[in-house]
């Protein structure tokens, strides 16, 4: 494989990351990214990013809040209708 560059692997880190690259292109990136710390602290940052996300989604919120808003909205749509 050849290194791909920085500009290739930057473009293509949230690819790689969620593993939709194709085998040749995902090696050329992690090729790269074994010898550039720059693009790795990139990757690595995207990683905890997702992750992030993924555990905020899970999460639900307080069925406290969740009638408060609810009742919010319908406070709204009754002053707007």
């Amino acid at each position: 494989m050849t290194d791909c560059g920085c500009d290739k692997a930057k473009a293509e880190l949230v690819e790689y990351l969620h593993n939709e690259l194709a085998r040749d292109d995902a090696s050329d990136i992690r090729e790269h990214m074994a010898g550039c710390a720059d693009c790795s602290s990139e990757f690595h940052v995207n990683v905890v990013m997702t992750e992030t996300v993924q555990r905020a989604c899970r999460e639900t919120a307080p069925e406290e809040l969740r009638v408060q808003v609810l009742a919010r909205l319908r406070d709204l749509q009754a002053s707007h209708g």
